[in-house]
């Protein structure tokens, strides 16, 4: 019952991020019953991807990357929870396992907006080619923890 009542906790958090800068929901001004289902569906929609991503980003992120770490340290369900080594580590460094400052969310994506795809025109002729700039190592290390290429 008090895991049950603990995981409350991770709805109240939805809302929050939701609702916070990470997401930037907007208040809902649809009158129509399809078009509101519709925005509480993308919202939902954006926070599993946010949660999704989080996790995957998580060594070079202010979180916890070892919950199974935590959980061992904790005496109890009941007791407060307590951060894993590994975090605890990460926290007194600020730095991540490979060296890498760490970040919060909503600043690892200000940093990952930084990279830029520019189409070069030669000359007044029609000839264009695609300029990508380079990565930085944060920003290479963040790409492969997602699994995807910066370049599109």
């Amino acid at each position: 019952m008090v895991r049950a009542y603990k995981g409350l906790s991770l709805v109240e958090q939805a809302f929050r991020v939701s609702k916070d800068f990470a997401l930037e929901v907007e208040p809902i001004r649809h009158r129509r019953e399809d078009r509101v289902r519709a925005h509480l569906f993308l919202c939902m929609l954006a926070f599993y991807v946010y949660r999704h991503m989080e996790k995957a980003l998580a060594p070079i992120l202010f979180v916890d990357h070892d919950p199974e770490g935590a959980g061992a340290e904790r005496a109890s369900i009941v007791a407060p929870a307590v951060r894993s080594p590994a975090a605890r580590r990460k926290l007194g460094r600020k730095r991540s396992d490979e060296g890498h400052p760490l970040h919060a969310f909503d600043t690892l994506l200000k940093d990952l907006a930084t990279l830029t795809k520019n189409t070069t025109r030669v000359g007044d002729t029609e000839v264009t080619f695609q300029q990508y700039a380079e990565p930085t190592a944060l920003q290479r290390r963040a790409f492969e923890l997602l699994g995807v290429s910066y370049r599109l």
